[in-house]
């Protein structure tokens, strides 16, 4: 008899949960799963695949690989694997690599440019496969550290979201992913004994902002050892009134007085505090 890891367990209930809670997948959806032959796109594709067998919505998945024609990469790998576990598959061969190293000067990162490159690339397939959602295998690590990378270095208070409507309106990106953590990942990737393909670009580079980010959550977690958890609540509990931005809080017509007090000590009052802790703030 099969009995399913206690880590594939526990990965699939926080992707059921992301799914649910963000709405990610609908009935008659078509999800095209983009592979890039990591730890994190395998995982994704494996736990997908036992989703369709469960939910109570049906849907149908596309896996997508993009070959951008790095030095080295194995072609053979993913189509065989692809293969072997019997999902159907595209493999989009696009030179993005020359470009890359053409258009991004010596020392500086690849990272957005590369990126932007892919996602154009990967929309356009989605729109010719017929595909009504893109599914990307972001971590919820991945979300936390963007979320830093945009407040140290970018003075942006965002992250990636669990979905994402393209500007031009034709395609939907997901992310169900988004509660799992990269460790219990890479416990199942090994585990499942995936043919990871490493990324000889990006990946390569020393130095990146995004790894300085890993290491500082790293070094937090030392000494609180629910920081992870608490970011990604905060991300989720976002209180505009007290913040910064001016679009989201009308502060300039804001009138104080005592009546507002008032009326949010009654409100305490009235559900309890133990209901809902989030009314009471320390200024």
């Amino acid at each position: 008899m099969f009995v399913e890891s206690k880590t594939k367990t526990k990965l699939l209930k926080q992707m059921g949960g992301a799914i649910k809670d963000f709405n990610m997948i609908e009935d008659g959806d078509k999800v095209m799963v983009c592979l890039s032959g990591g730890k994190d796109s395998y995982t994704m594709l494996d736990l997908l695949m036992d989703v369709k067998k469960r939910a109570p919505v049906k849907f149908d998945i596309l896996a997508v690989n993009l070959d951008q024609k790095q030095p080295g990469f194995p072609e053979h790998i993913l189509p065989e694997y692809l293969e072997s576990i019997g999902v159907d598959y595209r493999v989009v061969v696009e030179d993005t690599y020359s470009t890359v190293k053409r258009l991004v000067p010596e020392g500086k990162t690849f990272c957005s440019v590369c990126a932007r490159l892919r996602r154009g690339i990967l929309y356009g397939t989605a729109v010719r496969e017929n595909c009504t959602k893109i599914a990307l295998g972001h971590h919820a690590d991945d979300i936390i550290t963007t979320f830093l990378l945009n407040i140290f270095f970018v003075g942006a208070c965002k992250a990636m979201p669990p979905v994402l409507r393209s500007d031009d309106g034709r395609n939907t990106v997901i992310r169900p992913l988004a509660y799992c953590r990269e460790k219990d990942i890479k416990t199942f990737a090994e585990e499942k004994q995936f043919p990871i393909i490493p990324c000889n670009l990006c990946g390569s580079q020393p130095n990146l902002k995004r790894e300085r980010m890993k290491r500082l959550i790293a070094d937090l977690e030392k000494e609180i050892p629910f920081v992870r958890q608490s970011i990604t609540t905060a991300m989720g509990n976002i209180q505009p009134s007290h913040m910064l931005d001016h679009h989201l809080f009308d502060f300039k017509n804001l009138r104080p007085g005592i009546g507002d007090v008032e009326a949010e000590l009654d409100m305490v009052l009235g559900h309890g505090i133990e209901s809902n802790p989030a009314l009471v703030t320390i200024a």
